[in-house]
C-alpha cells in the first residue's frame, strides 16, 4: 500500500564460493543462489524427513491442566479434519468445549460433538455409554472407571477399555462414525444413550426406536457462553446386533435422562458395532449422512480412510530433524489448527443457516463451514489454512458470507447454526481478508466488502458502538450503545481499529481505493486512546477524560470493563498494522524495545488469562515477540520465541500454555516453528524469526509451489540468526514479503548460539508499517438549551463543578455554565461534566444535578419529536416545575406530557 513505512526489500548479489556451487550455475542457478542450493542439497542428504506425520500426533496434549495456567481444552476422540462429528470421551469434571481432562479417572460417556480448546461449555451432545447390569434410577451419576494404560488415541481413532468390562473404539467420517462396543457375556449388556447431557443447557430432545436396529433423535440446546440461541443435533444409528429391549430413563432430580438400549451378549463376549450419523437439518439428512459415508465398510476401513486424511493434511507441511519431543509437539500443534472450522452441511450439501431456513451449498463450493472463533484465529490460524488449502477456507469464507446474507451479520463467533455475538470486534473483517491474502479468493468478495463496510459503520450486535469512531474518533469508555451490551471498550476499538485496517487491505485488493483509504485512516485512530502522557493506551470518556484510577499492569476496579482478557500493559503493542507509528508515539524504536522487553519479562498469567506482563497463552499477547523485528532488534524476537516454546509447550497432557481456541494457539505454535509469523492482518507478509528445524517444505495448496525453510544449524540453543538468503540472494530483511509468500520461496537460515545484532537492524529493514490520518473528534453542537415556550437556559448553579451540583432553569446569560454539548453518546456535557438523574432514580420528581460523567443510564437524554429531552432508562422527561417562572427551579424528571417546561430547544450547531 502506498502509505506503508518499510521499503521494498532490497535483494544483493553473492559471489561465487565453490567448485559445486559453479556447476550448478551451468545449471541455470545464480552464484549466491546455487551455494544456497547446493547447501539445501547437502542438508537433505543429511537430515531425514518425517514420513509419517500422523504417527507422531499426540491427541492428549493439551488435556491436561497445568499448575501454572489453564489446560488447552482439547479432546483425545475420533475426528477428521474438520469434520462435523467428533466422538470422544468425556471424563467426570468435563472441561470447557473438550470434555476430558487427563487427570480424570472415570468416564460419562463418548458424545458426538465437541469444540477444542474453548473457554465455555460447548457441544457435548448424545454421549454414548455402554454399561452391563441394573442402570438404576438416577443414570446421570452412571460412569465408568478407566485407566490411561488400557486408552489409545491417535488421528481418527480412539479405543479404551472400562472398568465395567465393557470396552469402546471409535472412528469417524466427516458426518457419520463408526463405534465396537465391546461387551462380556451377559443378558444386560446395555448402551445408554443420555440424551439431556450436552455440556451447555439442555431444552428438548426426541428418540424413536425405529427397528430392531435402528434408533433416531435429536437434541436441542442452548446457552453457549452468554449466548441464548437454540440448536438442534439430528442423529441416526444404526447396530449389527438386534436391541431386545429399549427403555427411557429419567432422574429424579434435574439430572440428564435419555434412552437405555439393551442387546444379548449371553452366547459370550461380543462387539457391537454402531453405525450413526449426524445432521444439523433433519433425521433424515442424518440417515443419509450415515448411510453415504459408512454403509459396507469395516471399522478398520473407516478408521484407514480418516488416518488417511490427516496423513494428507498433516503432509502439508514436511518437516526434517528435530528432536522426536519438538516434532510431535509440532504435528500435534499442526492436528489441533485443523481441526476447525467444522463441516455443517450434510453429504448432500444441504445445511441450516443462520436464518434457521434450509439452504444448499452453492455452484462452486464443496460445503458450509461452521464454528468459527473469529476473535481468535484471525491472528495466525485463518492463515495457515488458506496457506495449505486455499480451496477449503475459500470454502469457509463463503461460508461467512452466506451467514451475512441469511442471518444479517457476518461470523462473529459462529457455533453450529447461529451467530453467538461472543467477545469483541468484527473479528470476521480480518479473517475474510487473511484467508484471501494467504490465497484463498473463490469467494464472493464483492458481498464481502459490501459486508464489512457496512458492520464498521453501523451499531450492530457484532459492531456495538461502531458509529463512535466517526463521531469521537474513538470508542468512550463505559458509553451506551443503544442496540446492544458494552464489553471492554478499549479493547473493543483496537479490535475495530485492526478490523478497519484488514478492510483497507481486503478493498484495496478488489480495487477500491477510495474505501481503501477512507478505512485504512479509521485505522489509526487508536492515537485517539493513546496517552502519551503515560505512555499507554487508556480508557477515555467521551469529555476527553482519562478514566481514573488507571493502572496499566493489572485490572483495577474503576477500569474492569474496558479490556477483554487483558490490561493496557499487554495491549498496548496491539497495532499490529502500525508498529512503527506506535513506536514514535512511544519516543522512538529503542523506547518500544524497552517497553516490550518489559511487557515480555515474563510470559504467562499466573492462573488468570490477566497477568502483570504478557500472557503467551492467551491470544492478545501472541503478537508481542514479533514486534521486534520492527524496532531494529530481530534477535531478540529470535531468543524470546525460542524461550517461548520451550518453556510453555511440550509433547505432554500439560503442554499447551492455555485454551487452544480451535487452534490458535496451535497454530502460533507451527508458524514459530517455521520461524515466520502472519503480523499483519489482511497482508501475507511474514515476520521473520528463526526456524526450529533443520528442515521444512510447506506445500502452498495443491499449487505446486512451496516456501521451503532450511537452518542446518538449527538446534534448541541456536535460535540466533546469522546470515539469511532468500531464493539464493543474501537477505537482510526482517520479513518475507507478500509476493514471495503466496508465489513460494526458499529461505536457508545459518543459526547460532549467539546474537548478531546488526542483521536486519536499520530501519529499513523492518516489515512494513501502514499509516494514515486518524480521524479528528467531530465538532459537537455545543450552546445554550432553552425552555421553548419562556426561552430561559438551563444552568450549572454557580458554574459549579462538584458533583450533586443543581441543575437549574435560569435567564439565560451567554457563559460557560449555560453551554452545554450534544455529546454523540447520548449524554449533555457542560464545563466537562454531565447532566446526571440523581443516584439514577427512576421515579417521578428525581432530581437533576451535575455528575462527572460515567456511562451509566442516569446520563442519558434523547431527544423525541415533540422535543423533550427522554432519560431511556426510567422513560421520564427533564421537567421544570415552575414552568419557566422561578429562577433557580432545580430541573427534575417526570411523566412525558409535551407541556410548558419539558419542550426544549437543544443546539444544533458545532
Amino acid at each position: 500500500m502506498a502509505d506503508a513505512v518499510a521499503s521494498r526489500p532490497r535483494r544483493r548479489p553473492g559471489r561465487l564460493l565453490t567448485v559445486g556451487a559453479a556447476l550448478l550455475a551451468l545449471l541455470g542457478f545464480g552464484p549466491v543462489e546455487a551455494t544456497a542450493h547446493a547447501a539445501s542439497a547437502a542438508l537433505a542428504a543429511s537430515v531425514t524427513s518425517v514420513s509419517d506425520p500422523a504417527a507422531l500426533v499426540d491427541p492428549y496434549v493439551g488435556t491436561a491442566s497445568n499448575s501454572d495456567y489453564s489446560s488447552g481444552n482439547t479432546f483425545p476422540g475420533a475426528d477428521v479434519p474438520h469434520g462435523m462429528v467428533q466422538w470422544s470421551p468425556d471424563t467426570s469434571s468435563r472441561p470447557k468445549g473438550g470434555g476430558y481432562n487427563y487427570a480424570d479417572s472415570s468416564i460419562t460417556g463418548f458424545s458426538l460433538t465437541h469444540v477444542s480448546g474453548v473457554g465455555c461449555d460447548a457441544a457435548g451432545d448424545v454421549p454414548f455409554l455402554p454399561t452391563t447390569g441394573a442402570v438404576g434410577s438416577t443414570p446421570g451419576s452412571t460412569t465408568a472407571s478407566f485407566s490411561h494404560s488400557g486408552e489409545t488415541a491417535s488421528p481418527g481413532s480412539y479405543a479404551v477399555t472400562l472398568g465395567n468390562g465393557t470396552s469402546a473404539a471409535l472412528t469417524t467420517t466427516t458426518h457419520a462414525g463408526v463405534a465396537r462396543f465391546g461387551y462380556p457375556a451377559t443378558t444386560a449388556a446395555d448402551l445408554i444413550l443420555k440424551l439431556n447431557d450436552s455440556q451447555i443447557p439442555y431444552a428438548a430432545s426426541t428418540f424413536t426406536v425405529n427397528s430392531s436396529t435402528e434408533v433416531t433423535g435429536s437434541v436441542t440446546s442452548t446457552g453457549f457462553c452468554e449466548a441464548t440461541d437454540p440448536f438442534t443435533v439430528y442423529f441416526a444409528v444404526s447396530f449389527d446386533h438386534p436391541i431386545t429391549s429399549s427403555a427411557a430413563y429419567s432422574t429424579t432430580s434435574a439430572g440428564p435422562g435419555g434412552e437405555t438400549l439393551t442387546f444379548d451378549t449371553s452366547t459370550g463376549s461380543t462387539t457391537v458395532e454402531a453405525r450413526v450419523g449426524v445432521s444439523y437439518t433433519s433425521v433424515a439428512e442424518a440417515q443419509a449422512n450415515r448411510d453415504a459415508e459408512v454403509p459396507g465398510k469395516s471399522f478398520a476401513d473407516v478408521a484407514a480412510a480418516a488416518r488417511t486424511a490427516w496423513t494428507g493434511a498433516l503432509g502439508r507441511i514436511t518437516i526434517g530433524g528435530g528432536t522426536t519431543a519438538q516434532q510431535t509437539t509440532f504435528y500435534t500443534a499442526l492436528y489441533h489448527a485443523s481441526l476447525f472450522p467444522s463441516v455443517v452441511s450434510d453429504a448432500d450439501g444441504r445445511y441450516r443457516g443462520y436464518d434457521g431456513a434450509v439452504h444448499t451449498v452453492g455452484s462452486g463450493h464443496a460445503a458450509q463451514y461452521t464454528d468459527f472463533s473469529n476473535w481468535d484465529t484471525y491472528r495466525s490460524q485463518a492463515q495457515l489454512t488458506a496457506l495449505l488449502d486455499p480451496g477449503a477456507a475459500s470454502d469457509m469464507a463463503q461460508s461467512i458470507v452466506n451467514d451475512y446474507t441469511q442471518g444479517g451479520t457476518l461470523t462473529k463467533w459462529g457455533m453450529a447454526t447461529g451467530e453467538t455475538d461472543i467477545m469483541v470486534g468484527d473479528s470476521a473483517v480480518p479473517v475474510l481478508a487473511d484467508y484471501r491474502a494467504f490465497g484463498a479468493t473463490g469467494f464472493d468478495t464483492a458481498t464481502a466488502l459490501a459486508a464489512m463496510v457496512a458492520e464498521q459503520t453501523t451499531d450492530t450486535a457484532v459492531t456495538p458502538g461502531v458509529t463512535y469512531l466517526d463521531s469521537f474518533g474513538y470508542l468512550p469508555t463505559n458509553s451506551l450503545y443503544g442496540c446492544c451490551h458494552e464489553y471492554a471498550t478499549t479493547s473493543t476499538q483496537l479490535e475495530y481499529d485492526t478490523d478497519d485496517f484488514a478492510l483497507s487491505t481486503f478493498a484495496a485488493a478488489l480495487g477500491d481505493s477510495a474505501t481503501a483509504t477512507r478505512f485504512r485512516n479509521r485505522a489509526q485512530d487508536w492515537r485517539n486512546i493513546y496517552n502519551s502522557s503515560s505512555g499507554y493506551i487508556q480508557p477515555i470518556h467521551s469529555n476527553g477524560r482519562w478514566m481514573d484510577g488507571f493502572n496499566a499492569k493489572l485490572i483495577t476496579s474503576t477500569a474492569s470493563n474496558d479490556f477483554a482478557e487483558g490490561d493496557a500493559f499487554s495491549y498496548t503493542p496491539m497495532i499490529p498494522f502500525n508498529i512503527a507509528g506506535l513506536a514514535t508515539a512511544e519516543g522512538g524504536s529503542a523506547s518500544l524495545a524497552s517497553y516490550l522487553d518489559s511487557v515480555l519479562s515474563g510470559y504467562q498469567g499466573l492462573g488468570s488469562v490477566i497477568g502483570t506482563q504478557s500472557n503467551m497463552g492467551n491470544e492478545p499477547s501472541l503478537e508481542l515477540p514479533w514486534e521486534y523485528d520492527w524496532v531494529g532488534q530481530p534477535y531478540k524476537a529470535q531468543s524470546t520465541v525460542r524461550a517461548v516454546q520451550d518453556q510453555l509447550w511440550a509433547a505432554t497432557p500439560a503442554g499447551l500454555p492455555g485454551n487452544d481456541d480451535l487452534g490458535e494457539l496451535s497454530s502460533w505454535y507451527v508458524w514459530s516453528a517455521l520461524g515466520l509469523y502472519p503480523e499483519t492482518p489482511g497482508t501475507a507478509d511474514l515476520a521473520i524469526g528463526s526456524p526450529l528445524f533443520p528442515q521444512a517444505v510447506v506445500a502452498l495448496g495443491s499449487t505446486g509451489r512451496t516456501i521451503t525453510v532450511t537452518a542446518p544449524a538449527a538446534a534448541d540453543a541456536d535460535p540466533y540468526v546469522q546470515s539469511l538468503t532468500v531464493n539464493g540472494s543474501a537477505w537482510n530483511q526482517a520479513y518475507l514479503p507478500a509476493a514471495d509468500t503466496t508465489a513460494g520461496a526458499a529461505l536457508d537460515f545459518t543459526l547460532g548460539g549467539s546474537a548478531v545484532t546488526s542483521w536486519a537492524a536499520a530501519a529499513a529493514d523492518a516489515p512494513p508499517s501502514y499509516d494514515g490520518t486518524a480521524n479528528g473528534t467531530v465538532a459537537e453542537p455545543t450552546g445554550p438549551i432553552t425552555e421553548t415556550a419562556t426561552g430561559k437556559c438551563v444552568d450549572d448553579k454557580g458554574s459549579g463543578t462538584s458533583n450533586g451540583t443543581a441543575i437549574q432553569l435560569y435567564t439565560c446569560n451567554g457563559t460557560s455554565a449555560q453551554s452545554w454539548a450534544l455529546v454523540p453518546d447520548h449524554t449533555l456535557q457542560v464545563l466537562t461534566d454531565c447532566m446526571d438523574v440523581t443516584n439514577g432514580a427512576t421515579t417521578s420528581g428525581t432530581k437533576v444535578q451535575l455528575h462527572t460523567c460515567n456511562g451509566t443510564t442516569a446520563q442519558q437524554w434523547q431527544t423525541d419529536s415533540s422535543g423533550e429531552l427522554v432519560n431511556p432508562v426510567s422513560g421520564l422527561c427533564l421537567t421544570d416545575t415552575s414552568a419557566g417562572a422561578t429562577n433557580g427551579t432545580q430541573l427534575t424528571i417526570a411523566t412525558c406530557a409535551a407541556g410548558t417546561g419539558q419542550r426544549w430547544t437543544v443546539p444544533t450547531t458545532g
